[in-house]
């Protein structure tokens, strides 16, 4: 059996088309608001924005600086969203509204990952080299959360809404706060959505126990207090 030549034009279309079609499941499957496929292609700057990502990073890889950062600006002008065209992102990556996103240069993002509005993905001065996080697989990043500087976020971490991220996170933890601290820490093998509601609140939670110890406290005392004045005669 005589095997056709490949035709990669044909190829590189089909897998363009396939790229396409898991972007639109994954809004889907992540957004209880879409309604239909023309919606998603017309009015979700998250997807307009991973799109010509994926072309401003084609032209960063064969040295097209230029041009690469001209579709990038494009597409920070259209969408509000900035990211660096030489930042390399994975599979089914989702930013959910999106506005003020800012992903840096360096930045390494695994697959199935979702980023809120107000998202950055940044360093944390002047050095060169790999100066942005790398994040895992499985990532929940919530609305505006900045994680900072070369660390990495391992897998299926979920990191609460306005958190301040600058250490390294292990996988299957959920982190919160300014500066961010690991509230729990769980061998489960999939991240669930990122419920701000249900999120532990380390600082509040600190706050209520001192309270109730200084509660304690003042009982103590003010039994002591009595005993002294019975026993007076």
């Amino acid at each position: 059996m005589v095997i056709p030549a490949t035709d990669d034009s044909t190829d590189s279309r089909r897998f363009t088309r396939f790229r396409l079609r898991e972007q639109v499941e994954t809004i889907f499957r992540e957004d209880p608001a879409a309604k239909s496929v023309i919606e998603i292609v017309l009015c979700y700057p998250g997807f307009h924005a991973i799109v010509l990502h994926r072309l401003a990073h084609r032209f960063y890889n064969a040295r097209l600086y230029l041009l690469a950062r001209i579709v990038s600006q494009f597409s920070r002008w259209i969408t509000g969203i900035e990211i660096h065209p030489g930042a390399k992102i994975g599979r089914r990556f989702f930013i959910d509204h999106g506005m003020g996103v800012v992903i840096g240069e360096t930045a390494e993002i695994g697959d199935d990952v979702l980023l809120y509005q107000g998202v950055t993905l940044g360093g944390t001065g002047k050095e060169k080299g790999k100066r942005h996080p790398t994040i895992g697989n499985n990532v929940v990043v919530g609305g505006g959360a900045k994680v900072l500087g070369n660390i990495t976020i391992g897998e299926c971490v979920k990191i609460g809404a306005g958190s301040v991220v600058v250490h390294s996170v292990p996988n299957n933890s959920t982190v919160v706060g300014i500066p961010g601290r690991i509230v729990s820490a769980k061998n489960a093998n999939v991240v669930a959505a990122l419920e701000h509601g249900k999120l532990p609140d380390p600082e509040g939670q600190a706050m209520e126990d001192l309270t109730k110890r200084i509660l304690e406290l003042e009982a103590l005392v003010q039994h002591m207090v009595d005993l002294r004045t019975v026993e007076q005669p």
